[in-house]
């Protein structure tokens, strides 16, 4: 772990294995953190925040973020090597998003730093009679950021949490993952090279049990900032509540394609493979629920059944394979219940059944047709290799059926008439609705959840609202 400027083992002497998911092998093994070493990253990164960064100035804590992009990219091939072994990722996926899209994040975030500003504000009070006043308002910084990241994207989600915090000018306690620490406390020790005031971003690992939950609860912590499961963020939003921290939560999803009769067949491929495989379903957005309208529903079946049989399944370090690892044994027994119970329910499944042969964390892909709402791959996040094709003829079904879950978090329209597009893109209840496309979010695009989904915005201007406060100051005119 990283607190303050000391690398340091947990307080109380325990370790934590991390696996390489291709192999199911131990390849390194990090601190299990607890309360006490939760307290100690607190307290630096309190120190910090009213110590030497608080007075530096926007454009110098821009000048130490474009550093930490520059490093990223530095070591950029150890990072994405890295992320591969611990993750099982494809190591082009950890070179695009987990390198290359870090550090544009970081740049991107480092340009807000210098342009953070409040406003003047014309009041109509007036007591007593005939005094006036000058009113404004100032942002300032919400103060310690307690941070908590999954393991689908270890490494750009840590920037996605670190760089608004830092362009506002808080301080950040990082816990990863357990199954994913490594890149984030590589990313920590990158953020000191930088000049990184010491205590200003920390990095606790361990359990979510133990060091998350202590994170959670810690009187001094100003504001949590999360993304995982729903379960888990409802209890991260629950502590929040109690203590009147702030808070975000990126959540789960169960994002719906809607394929209407004059799409693009042509487009079915970056459906299915950015659509649904991308990360080997991993990813909150993964459109695991399609809609296709009857006039080119069986097309639909038989393009996305080609086009998973055809996906390479192996390591991430071969970049060819494009069915990677499930991130844990755990994950892996997961993900192969979802699709036994999918059989056991009445579904049909397109593909093969049988279990992947051979070392490691895999699971072979699986579609379902005959499909109700009711069933749990309907209605549960699977993350991972699995989706449901559905035929529609009444686009307004099509609306009732991809609203009808408790997520929120994206979907796609799949059209080439514009007026079907503008017709109904409105009328779909998710944060992010793509259009002859799927599961790209832009730094400079608002991201997050409807529903249970989530709560607040990442990315753009929306995302440094979650680390600011609004003082408004108003001034009697003598």
């Amino acid at each position: 772990m990283t607190i303050g400027k000391h690398r340091l083992g947990a307080a109380g002497g325990k370790t934590l294995d991390v696996f390489n998911p291709a192999t199911g092998e131990i390849i390194a093994s990090v601190p299990r953190g607890g309360v006490e070493d939760v307290d100690k990253a607190v307290k630096a990164a309190r120190a910090a925040l009213n110590g030497e960064w608080s007075s530096m100035s926007p454009v110098d804590r821009q000048r130490v973020m474009l550093k930490i992009a520059d490093l990223i990219e530095a070591n950029g091939e150890e990072l994405a090597q890295l992320e591969t072994l611990n993750n099982g990722k494809s190591v082009m996926l950890s070179r695009l998003i987990e390198v290359g899209a870090s550090a544009d994040y970081m740049r991107y975030m480092a340009g807000w730093a210098t342009k953070i500003e409040g406003s003047t504000i014309d009041i109509s009070v007036s007591v007593p009679p005939g005094t006036k006043y000058n009113a404004y308002t100032r942002k300032e910084p919400v103060g310690v950021v307690g941070a908590i990241t999954p393991w689908n994207f270890p490494l750009n989600m840590a920037v996605w949490k670190i760089a608004p915090a830092l362009a506002c000018g808080c301080t950040v306690v990082i816990k990863p993952a357990e199954e994913t620490p490594l890149t984030t406390v590589r990313l920590v020790e990158l953020c000191l090279e930088a000049g990184l005031p010491e205590g200003v971003v920390n990095v606790v690992t361990g359990t979510g049990e133990e060091a998350g939950a202590a994170l959670t609860a810690h009187p001094d912590v100003d504001k949590l900032a999360f993304t995982g499961s729903t379960e888990v963020g409802k209890r991260i939003g629950i502590q929040a509540m109690r203590d009147m921290k702030r808070v975000t939560l990126e959540l789960g999803g169960k994002a719906p394609m809607i394929m209407f009769d004059d799409m693009d067949l042509d487009q079915l491929g970056i459906a299915a493979g950015v659509g649904v495989f991308f990360n080997s379903g991993q990813t909150c957005c993964a459109g695991t629920r399609v809609y296709a309208q009857k006039g080119v529903y069986e097309k639909v079946c038989e393009i996305m059944a080609q086009v998973t049989q055809s996906l390479p399944i192996g390591s991430g370090l071969d970049p060819a394979n494009q069915i990677n690892p499930m991130v844990s044994a755990k994950h892996q027994a997961h993900v192969s219940a979802c699709i036994a119970g999918g059989i056991a329910q009445g579904a049909t499944p397109l593909l093969d059944t049988s279990p992947y042969a051979g070392a490691g964390y895999f699971v072979r892909p699986q579609i379902f047709t005959n499909v109700n709402r009711d069933m749990a791959i309907m209605q549960e996040e699977v993350f991972g290799p699995v989706f449901t094709i559905t035929p529609f003829e009444d686009p307004e079904d099509a609306v009732r059926m991809a609203n009808d879950t408790k997520y929120g978090l994206g979907a796609s329209i799949w059209s080439t008439n514009i007026n079907t597009v503008n017709r109904y893109v409105p009328r779909i209840k998710a944060g992010t609705v793509w259009v002859n496309t799927h599961n790209l979010p832009d730094q400079n695009m608002p991201f997050g959840g409807y529903k249970q989904s989530g709560i607040g915005r990442e990315h753009g201007r929306s995302a440094l609202d979650n680390y600011l406060e609004t003082k408004s100051v108003c001034i009697a005119l003598g």
